[in-house]
Parts: C-alpha cells; structure tokens; sequence
C-alpha cells in the first residue's frame, strides 16, 4: 500500500550556512520515507522557488546563488506523493551572510603623553561581518587579550605610560568568521609631550614679583616711620 510521506529535512550541502555574496549554494530536500515517487518544492519566504521530481527516495538539490541580502531569508520544502494530502514541510532554513572586514583603524584622543599617564587605544574596522574579534599589539608583542565585539563599535584597552619603552609602536589586529581575512591597522606612536616653556617664566615672574612684596614691607619702617616723626 503506499506510505504517507515524513517530514522532509531541509539542510545545506555544505554543511554550513555561512555564505558570501555572489557564492554559490545548495539545499539538500529528503524524506526519509513514504512512498516514491517525491516532489519537492523549495520556498523562500512563502514564495515557490522551484520543484524538482524524485522517482525514488533521494534527496532533492536545490542549487541556488546568493547575490544580495534578501537570498539569505527563511527557507523550507514541501515534499508531496499520491498518499500525503497538502503535502510535508520540513524545518525552516536561514543562510548567514558573512562579509570580510576592512582594515581596522587605530586611534587615541591623544598623540601626546607624560610618564605616568594613563591613555586609551581604540581599534574599529568600518566594514564586515559581527562578531569582530580585536587584538593589540606594541611592536610583535600582543598586550591585551582577544577582544569580541558584537556591535559596531570600537574596541578600546587602557594603558599607563610608565616608562620609555611605551612610547613604541601601536597596531591592532581584526578578524571575524570570513575565512582568511585577518587585517592589521595601522600603526600609531605616542609621542612625550614637551614642557610648557612658559611655565617656569611665570613661576619666574611670580617669585620676583613675592621678593618685591617681601621688599617693600621691609622697607616701610626705615622710610616712613622716620618721615612721620620729622613732621612732628
């Protein structure tokens, strides 16, 4: 007697759903069992993409390229036979679209710094697909550990300039699931930030101006006390 179709699987040839613009995929469409022969019809968002015939129980391929955002929408399959009224859909199906990164960008609200002063690096790449992980980098030494970011925005480490040997160069490192596409920024020095010539003029000017304070009250009782009792 003919068996009513199971649910179909709908799954990627691949084994993955991880894509990239213009890349060629497939969808594997099975039931496991029922009687043959099958018709499978591929759906995208309730819209039939198209339907393949199977005399026997293997599953159907539907070969598909994706070329813009929109071909990364829910997916599913109806399997049909002479026994299964309205037809089996299986599981839904979502492709991931992953975009490389573009070169991060290294930045600090400052270029300049003193021994003792603690500044702060941020790392962003523009463009590419989330989650972005970030690493930093003086010279080939890595000094932070992985950083995942999850939305757009900058990672960011504070560091304490305590020394010389900080005043080095600055890179950071970004990557995300496109396979292969590790980028590095560009590299950023600080700078020791130079004493104000003006400071010590003032401090100058200022003792000059005390000393002639200290000056003049000395001076009070030796000119104006004698001139006071001469008009007596």
């Amino acid at each position: 007697f003919p068996e009513m179709l199971s649910n179909p699987r709908l799954m990627s040839v691949q084994r993955t759903s991880n894509v990239v613009m213009n890349q060629n995929a497939s969808l594997s469409c099975h039931s496991d069992s029922g009687s043959p022969p099958v018709t499978y019809t591929l759906f995208k968002h309730d819209q039939k993409v198209s339907t393949l015939n199977r005399p026997d129980l293997t599953p159907a391929l539907f070969n598909l390229t994706i070329n813009s955002a929109s071909d990364v929408g829910e997916y599913k399959c109806k399997a049909e036979n002479k026994v299964s009224s309205g037809g089996k859909y299986s599981n839904s199906f979502n492709f991931t679209l992953i975009e490389p990164i573009s070169k991060p960008v290294l930045s600090s609200p400052t270029s300049q710094a003193k021994k003792g002063q603690n500044v702060t690096l941020s790392c962003l790449s523009e463009n590419g697909s989330l989650p972005i992980t970030y690493i930093f980098f003086k010279g080939k030494q890595n000094i932070s550990p992985p950083v995942k970011m999850y939305k757009r925005e900058a990672a960011v480490i504070f560091l304490c300039i305590s020394s010389s040997s900080d005043f080095g160069t600055y890179k950071c490192r970004a990557e995300n699931s496109f396979r292969n596409n590790t980028k590095y920024s560009n590299s950023f020095n600080f700078t020791l930030a130079e004493r104000s010539h003006s400071q010590p003029l003032m401090i100058s000017l200022g003792l000059i101006l005390l000393l002639f304070i200290i000056g003049f009250a000395l001076a009070i009782p030796f000119f104006i006390i004698p001139s006071y009792k001469a008009s007596e």
